[in-house]
């Protein structure tokens, strides 16, 4: 790279991407009071219809950041059918039925999310987001500007940047830079980062297509997935569109007529069938190895590549907020360089999690056509799947959203209960119980912009450790509730809870080394 000439722009952040994670990711700057610069190639669309799903802990997220009724404005009515099922062939009566049940919001102990999950197109959820960014203030979005290298400094990177239209060059010092480019990420390979493969990818193609037949037999039915031997068909949401996974073999080629590739593996005729599109792609289901080198960051599917197997994006967004928070912090002057170090410690783990259960889901439906396609009974293909705990759709599963981090204080009581014992409400990690309020608010939307001490003591214990942070230069709020709703669902009297809404540290009582917490979860000073 030629980086002769004087970089003509400087910012703290360099966001590479603009679409929906890196939209995130620069509006959770913003909400910290830090700029950023965005750059974006492309400004259309992608190619074919697709359902993002948001589950309620990712919109619990995106509602600190106001995004909450934009995203359900533009998002798929919450009638949307969200029921699975499992069957030999279309003209079949069912093997198994897995009913969508109605998006909870609450539950009695508040470990339900405060928002319900949302299903939105992936397009139109990109665009709402990055008009979202072209409007903040402290963003300065550069569309049609094309990242294409950048060289590593002691005090950050020097990027170079490409006009689409003009070829002009142009070059950026920043702090920080955070690759949110996708899955064929130029960061990642700019940073040399290898993509670690679970096994060997199986081939797979994917019809995009429009037909009122499938949606009048199984969408008006509460079907969203209905998995038919070696096929998964996906309803998309809107004007009949669906469309088609298809297994192939090693050796299998991708036919010039894709609508009869698709009429084969599902046995049956599909009449009035447009096809909107066809791609190809593999479940190799590849994490990067390292989340981080030096300045650089990867973030969502440049760091984890699980689409189309999966339509949850709750993994990227979360990759966006937690990155963004603590770049924030240490631009901000109260986080310390382990802070920045936590982001792969907390997020890679949960990429490799996801992982695995996608595998895991892969392979039921493997198993299921093998099955299949030997004549096994109905009754035999049932048990089979009931022996599954999780009967996947495309969403994904949810399983625990508590971290282990080395910026979360960890005591030496013990975290897991026996077998005669329920679990603690509060542990650090783990995300404290969402509580609706005597007067109808919720706590969560009563948490500081940074970091927040909630106080259910009746002496004001929390005070002196508000006061003693606030000294040192961290921004902690404090939060006096006696709410009874609070008190009855939340089993430690002080929790710290960071800016996302994870407990940092709790007690039963004001701790005598205050100072070493506060070292610990901001970053300062690790064990």
């Amino acid at each position: 790279m030629d980086l002769l000439a004087t970089p003509a722009l400087r910012t703290e952040v360099l966001v590479v991407g603009a679409g929906a994670v890196g939209a995130i990711l620069a509006l959770e700057l913003a909400h910290h009071n830090v700029a950023c610069i965005v750059v974006e190639r492309a400004v259309t669309g992608p190619r074919h219809p697709g359902l993002d799903f948001l589950a309620g802990r990712s919109m619990e997220l995106l509602r600190r950041l106001g995004l909450t009724e934009l995203i359900r404005e533009h998002g798929v009515s919450p009638d949307h059918p969200t029921g699975l099922e499992w069957s030999q062939g279309l003209d079949d009566p069912p093997i198994l039925v897995s009913p969508g049940g109605p998006a909870g919001v609450e539950s009695d102990d508040g470990g339900g999310p405060a928002e319900s999950h949302q299903l939105v197109s992936g397009a139109q959820l990109a665009k709402q987001l990055r008009d979202a960014v072209r409007r903040h203030p402290l963003v300065d979005l550069r569309e049609g500007w094309t990242f294409t290298g950048m060289r590593v400094e002691p005090d950050g990177a020097v990027a170079e940047l490409v006009e689409v239209g003009s070829g002009d060059r142009h070059f950026v010092e920043a702090r920080h830079v955070a690759g949110c480019d996708g899955a064929h990420s130029t960061v990642r390979r700019c940073l040399e980062v290898p993509m670690e493969q679970l096994a060997a990818p199986a081939r797979h193609c994917s019809v995009y297509f429009r037909n009122e037949d499938l949606t009048r037999r199984f969408a008006r039915r509460g079907l969203s997935t209905v998995i038919v031997g070696g096929v998964a068909l996906v309803a998309r949401g809107d004007h009949d569109t669906w469309v088609g996974h298809l297994g192939l073999a090693p050796d299998e080629p991708i036919t010039t007529d894709p609508v009869a590739m698709l009429r084969a593996m599902l046995g049956v005729r599909l009449d009035a069938t447009e096809v909107l599109g066809v791609t190809q792609w593999d479940d190799s289901l590849a994490v990067a190895t390292t989340y981080q080198r030096g300045p650089a960051y990867l973030v969502g599917e440049a760091a984890h590549r699980f689409h189309p197997v999966t339509d949850s994006a709750d993994i990227s967004i979360g990759d966006a907020i937690d990155l963004g928070w603590k770049l924030a912090a240490v631009i901000n002057g109260w986080g310390g360089p382990g802070l920045l170090a936590s982001y792969e410690l907390e997020r890679r783990p949960r990429a490799l999690i996801d992982r695995e259960m996608l595998a895991r889901s892969l392979e039921t439906r493997r198993r299921f056509s093998r099955l299949a396609k030997a004549g096994a009974t109905r009754e035999l293909l049932a048990e089979v799947l009931q022996q599954e705990p999780h009967l996947l759709g495309t969403a994904g599963v949810q399983v625990g959203d508590r971290l282990a981090s080395s910026v979360i204080w960890a005591d030496d009581r013990p975290q897991w209960p026996g077998p005669d014992e329920a679990p603690p409400t509060i542990a650090p990690g783990g995300r404290p119980p969402a509580v609706r309020l005597a007067d109808g608010s919720q706590l969560f939307d009563r948490l500081g912009l940074e970091l927040t001490l909630v106080d259910l003591t009746d002496d004001d214990a929390g005070r002196p450790l508000v006061d003693a942070a606030r000294e040192r230069g961290i921004p902690m709020a404090h939060l006096v509730t006696t709410d009874p709703a609070v008190r009855a669902r939340w089993d430690h009297p002080l929790v710290l809870v960071r800016p996302d809404q994870h407990v940092a540290w709790r007690s039963g009582a004001a701790p005598d080394d205050w100072d070493t917490v506060l070292d610990l979860v901001t970053g300062r000073k690790t064990t």
